[in-house]
């Protein structure tokens, strides 16, 4: 199996559920509690890649942050959303799963098996 490492904030019940399902695998992700180390721009950048997605999908839509920064407004360009999530990690969805060049949102948790299978 290829290394897997898990984008993680052990406050979301989500991003726990996620975690769960591998060790109950008997799987041991590298994980990086992304709010205590954030991403670099460069990072988040490669991690869109993995994801096939826009930054836009990756952006919690229902955090202040992304009120106050108005970052519903379309005329952003990635650079800036991007920029906005380095600035602002709580901004970043979770938990993501990255398996080797693929990675997918643990949105519901058990989606991560997809990159199992």
């Amino acid at each position: 199996m290829t290394d897997l490492t898990l984008y993680h904030n052990p406050s979301c019940s989500k991003s726990r559920g996620a975690l769960e399902i591998l060790e109950a695998r008997g799987l041991s992700p590298k994980v990086v509690r992304y709010l205590d180390t954030p991403p670099s721009a460069a990072e988040l950048q490669a991690l869109l890649v993995k994801l096939g997605l826009p930054a836009r999908q990756l952006l919690r839509t229902g955090e202040e942050a992304y009120k106050s920064l108005n970052l519903a407004d379309a005329s952003l360009s990635e650079t800036q959303l991007i920029a906005a999530m380095v600035a602002q990690p709580k901004l970043i969805e979770r938990p993501i799963l990255i398996a080797g060049e693929r990675a997918i949102i643990g949105r519901p948790p058990e989606r991560i098996l997809e990159l199992l299978a």
